[in-house]
């Protein structure tokens, strides 16, 4: 485990750690993160990949976590940053480390929420051989889960706007709700959570282009008690990968021998086991195809 520094193309700097396996990589793992939520928490995660002989690399993108500017720390009122910003400079800066830290092995995404919607905004996304989504769906608020459904057009309608207008960026943690966001993000998050096509530009225009690009192997792990998502939602989003080859697994608690996995519990020590494992085995089997691919 190694805190490294990561320059995005307008040279902001991010924070990331990587963490290098015993011996030889088998491939290169990048595992961005659902907003809100900071590499701190992928860790155990990312530790036991590099276990497995996989090198790994977890980051903040600007304005979350160890990757807010000092002058900044107190309060993000007038930093500058949206979703654009995260992935075609945050996202790609750690895709163009990565393949440079380990240029001669395949290299695969696992994204969690967020983290799996963005790749096909990414200027260097024909760099990625596979991606793994973890509870990633289409976030339009009239498809999520039906307990966030009765709630969230509060937060887009209302919370949102009057909040960050008034903070100068979003007091999530003050709300209780998601974490401190820059005043770019969210509010194009609010857009695209308030548009049934999700991804799109200022004028409401789907981007689907970079989507498109990608014919590469998609493994899309979802759960049944997500209190954020509904199947709906994570089928649409994986419907905008329609070259890709989209493998689905809806799974439900008690095939992982537990009461509970939700949104964010995948990621936790517990499923080291079974979830981890079932995604790892993914993971291989496809490391043999592109060695296989590579050498013919």
């Amino acid at each position: 485990m190694e805190a490294v520094e990561l320059i995005a193309s307008d040279g902001m700097r991010l924070s990331a750690t990587r963490f290098a396996p015993s011996g030889k990589a088998k491939a290169t793992i990048i595992v961005p993160g659902a907003m809100g939520v900071t590499q701190d928490y992928y860790e155990p995660f990312a530790r036991f990949l590099a276990e497995q002989g996989l090198a790994v690399l977890t980051f903040d993108y600007r304005g979350m976590g160890r990757s807010i500017p000092q002058a900044f720390r107190r309060s993000l009122r007038g930093f500058q940053a949206d979703l654009f910003d995260w992935a075609e400079r945050d996202y790609n800066a750690a895709l163009r480390f990565a393949k440079e830290w380990q240029p001669d092995v395949p290299m695969f995404v696992v994204g969690h929420s967020l983290g799996g919607q963005l790749p096909g905004l990414l200027p260097d996304n024909h760099l990625i051989d596979g991606i793994v989504t973890v509870a990633a769906g289409n976030g339009y608020w009239r498809t999520n889960a039906p307990q966030l459904k009765r709630v969230v057009w509060f937060l887009w309608y209302f919370a949102v706007p009057v909040y960050t207008r008034l903070f100068g960026y979003f007091p999530g943690r003050k709300m209780r709700k998601i974490g401190d966001l820059p005043k770019g993000v969210i509010f194009q998050w609010s857009q695209w959570c308030r548009n049934p096509h999700y991804v799109v530009d200022a004028k409401g225009k789907p981007i689907r282009h970079g989507y498109d690009c990608l014919r590469i192997p998609i493994l899309g792990l979802s759960f049944t008690d997500d209190e954020m998502l509904s199947k709906r939602s994570i089928d649409n989003l994986h419907g905008f990968y329609r070259n890709a080859d989209v493998e689905r697994r809806h799974i439900a608690p008690h095939e992982a021998g537990v009461k509970r996995v939700g949104h964010l519990g995948f990621f936790r020590p517990q499923f080291r086991d079974t979830l981890w494992q079932q995604t790892l085995q993914w993971l291989e089997q496809r490391m043999t195809t592109d060695k296989t691919t590579r050498a013919a």
